[in-house]
């Protein structure tokens, strides 16, 4: 007899307590951002993969807009709820500011984003159109408490990975950036991604000062993946690196091909959706 218990896909609360269980410092969630169902299929079915997370920059450029809130709330949704029903893992979805003016507005739309799947979310405290500047610490921590108290309404242990710029303009504002995320905590976060920590005496720093997971964002000439996990980060993320990735390689082989080069052995590739 079938056991249909273990054909029952997992609900949105699953999801969202296995992804925030998921950031283990020493044992990092490694997450490639994806950007529609397409992507988030391959990702989700590549060996070794627990989760997904989505890059704000590449939804909108996948849908033709600016990243920063280029996209309404209504078209972030729509691209949040294809992704996680293309998928049984748990799907963060990169919320940027929460598409609202105020903290209310915030936990309206949180509500809406675990209606359309999301187990986990990232919000950012930064000020539209800067990366640097911020919006003042109790505003800032009122919008994360408003998007835990919008998922404990659902019943969903939302993984909420509240990030924060304060690093990104300087490394002097050390003090305000630990502020910050611990305030973030209090509010609700699961875990806090970190811009602008430059080396390994830094990442340690977090790590020990920060009641939370500390996340990152790691590239090319960062300390590697490796390194990180030793040094107790719970999450790592490459953001719209993917993307460029991606795009990369289909240039060259557009390249390879409108001049009449030989066909790139990767053009046979059938991938069943």
């Amino acid at each position: 007899m079938t056991n249909s218990a273990a054909l029952t896909p997992p609900t949105t609360a699953e999801k969202a307590a296995a992804l925030a269980a998921l950031h283990v410092a020493g044992d990092p969630l490694v997450v490639v951002n994806v950007w529609d169902a397409m992507t988030a299929r391959i990702v989700a079915r590549t060996p070794g993969v627990r989760a997904l997370a989505t890059a704000s920059h590449s939804v909108a450029y996948a849908l033709g807009v600016e990243d920063g809130e280029g996209m309404s709330v209504d078209m972030a949704l729509d691209a949040a709820r294809r992704i996680t029903a293309s998928t049984d893992l748990p799907v963060s979805v990169d919320f940027e500011r929460g598409y609202a003016p105020d903290a209310r507005g915030v936990g309206e739309n949180v509500a809406r984003l675990i209606e359309a799947g999301a187990a986990g979310m990232n919000i950012e405290d930064s000020l539209a159109g800067a990366t640097s500047e911020r919006r003042p610490l109790e505003e800032a921590a009122s919008r994360v408490a408003a998007a835990r108290a919008a998922a404990d309404a659902a019943g969903v242990p939302l993984a909420i990975n509240a990030r924060t710029d304060t690093l990104a303009g300087s490394p002097d504002n050390w003090n305000e950036a630990i502020d910050r995320a611990n305030a973030y905590v209090d509010a609700g976060a699961t875990s806090i991604f970190m811009l602008g920590l430059r080396d390994e005496q830094m990442v340690a720093d977090a790590v020990e000062k920060v009641r939370a997971p500390i996340a990152v964002f790691a590239h090319p000439g960062y300390l590697p993946i490796g390194r990180l996990a030793e040094l107790g980060v719970g999450r790592i993320s490459f953001g719209p690196q993917i993307l460029g990735l991606t795009l990369h390689h289909l240039a060259e082989t557009a390249a390879q091909l409108t001049a009449h080069g030989d066909y790139p052995a990767e053009l046979s590739y059938r991938y069943e959706l």
